[in-house]
């Protein structure tokens, strides 16, 4: 069985922060990742005195142990892949052999930068970093703090405490045989063998990734089709693709146990078994609403999150606010940002950056990429819209071809009859950098004649999606 890296051999928060200042704060915000952190250098750059508390490495679970670390262990994937076919691209290449010892110290080291990184801007813009725990108390209608059980003052308070993985009844991480996307990327060793339970984002992108690296990858999803939020036609180009890379797909399977033991033992319904070294269960998360003081104070929760006022992000009491994972889904690490900058110019009464709900986009970061704005085909019709569907195959685009990236397409939800994008989802590519583009065009009810008069430079990935576009009109050129 692969072995689990213990504490020791992570990056450590670097023990950088002074003792509270005495002062009072105009905002402590609780968490330091891209929501924290975000909302802590807003509130600088708007004149007020700011701190954060944090309890364990400064950036989060994004910064530490998701979004950049993931990344790096991705792009490692990605490079394999490619030398696989060099011989496509006119490269003669021998023995690729992944060092997986390396692999994954590249992805810590990168973390441990970007972590920095965020040191260093709180410098710069004097926002006092507090290492400790943040807990919550009563003080009338308002709420107080204290950190490891010391008063800190404060006029507002944001927690921004994000989210952790979530067990399946009966079904715990351990951390050895049961692990969680934290172990999974801090593994001492490659296992020969992995199960997969949740074909979400987090699912796919550990599935893509030891794959790659030569682990037989079993992925288990309880609902119709990988990827769930995605549009089906997108979920299911990218099922193709993993199965014709050696991975295992199962939708529509029910987990009932898993057996720990020399092996790992996934029961399924129906009496199937999947065997292997490890489990990784990532079916999902929940709010870190435990241990801050939320019941003793008032603050209301919604189905296990924070309940927040959406044009403010205030919670039921006065001056606590609330934003992130932390508030619900969709757990991503930009819509924190985004609620992050918008609360608290609400808090400094300045001109507010509002966050547009249904224009935010989704992506997920395997090979081929995957990436999506707005509503899919079946939500769509499930609304009772009228629009046009048009596609663009990247086998179809030059620039595509010369990559060798001609797996997947882009596909569009035109409204009828006033050309508004409805939704966006593209497969393959550079999709998760082209989706900005359609997100603009989604955020600002920009139609689909304004996109056709947009000159689009030729060779590029982003022709396809003005030819898509094109598509839903019957206007493409290239197909």
């Amino acid at each position: 069985m692969a072995d689990v890296a213990k504490p020791a051999d992570v990056a450590k928060p670097a023990d950088t922060a002074k003792p509270a200042d005495s002062t009072e704060k105009d905002l402590v915000v609780i968490g330091s990742g891209p929501g924290g952190y975000t909302a802590a250098i807003r509130a600088a750059q708007l004149g007020l005195k700011v701190a954060v508390v944090e309890r364990d490495a400064v950036g989060g679970i994004c910064t530490n142990w998701g979004c950049i670390p993931t990344k790096a262990l991705l792009r490692t994937a990605e490079i394999i892949e490619t030398l696989k076919h060099a011989d496509e691209f006119g490269i003669v290449v021998e023995g690729v052999k992944p060092d997986f010892d390396k692999v994954i110290a590249r992805s810590r080291s990168v973390a441990e930068k970007n972590s920095k990184g965020i040191e260093y801007l709180f410098k710069k813009n004097k926002i006092e970093l507090i290492r400790g725990t943040a807990k919550l108390t009563k003080s009338g209608n308002r709420a107080a703090l204290t950190v490891d059980g010391k008063a800190l003052a404060a006029k507002n308070i944001l927690l921004a405490t994000g989210a952790r993985p979530k067990p399946l009844p009966g079904i715990e991480h351990d951390g050895k045989s049961i692990i969680s996307y934290k172990e999974a990327m801090a593994l001492k060793t490659k296992p020969a063998r992995l199960v997969i339970i949740g074909a979400g984002a987090i699912g796919v992108e550990f599935a893509y990734f030891y794959n790659q690296l030569g682990t037989k990858v079993t992925l288990l999803e309880a609902l119709p089709q990988i990827l769930p939020v995605e549009d089906e036609e997108v979920a299911a180009a990218l099922a193709k693709r993993f199965k014709a890379t050696g991975i295992e797909v199962q939708t529509g399977v029910k987990v009932e146990r898993v057996e720990k033991g020399a092996t790992v033992i996934v029961h399924l319904a129906g009496g199937a078994k999947v065997e292997a070294e490890q489990c990784l269960l990532a079916a999902g998360v929940r709010g870190n609403v435990e241990g801050i003081g939320l019941e003793e104070c008032g603050v209301k929760l919604d189905r296990g999150f924070i309940s927040v006022d959406l044009k403010s992000y205030r919670t039921s009491v006065e001056n606590v606010f609330a934003i992130g994972d932390v508030i619900g889904p969709p757990m991503l690490a930009h819509k924190a940002s985004a609620e992050a900058i918008a609360c608290v110019e609400v808090m400094a009464k300045h001109k507010v950056h509002a966050v547009n709900y249904s224009a935010i986009p989704g992506c997920t970061y395997c090979h081929p990429e995957i990436a999506s704005v707005g509503l899919t085909e079946k939500k769509a019709k499930e609304a009772g819209l009228k629009f046009k569907i048009g596609r663009f195959p990247f086998m179809a685009s030059g620039k595509a071809r010369a990559a060798g990236e001609t797996d997947g397409f882009v596909k569009v939800l035109v409204g009828d009859p006033h050309g508004e994008i409805l939704g966006a989802h593209i497969i393959g590519g550079a999709s998760t950098d082209m989706i900005a583009t359609l997100t603009l065009a989604a955020s600002n009810e920009l139609t689909s004649d304004e996109i056709l008069s947009t000159v689009h430079a030729h060779p590029t990935f982003a022709e396809a999606m003005k030819e898509a576009v094109a598509a839903a009109l019957g206007e493409a050129i290239d197909i």
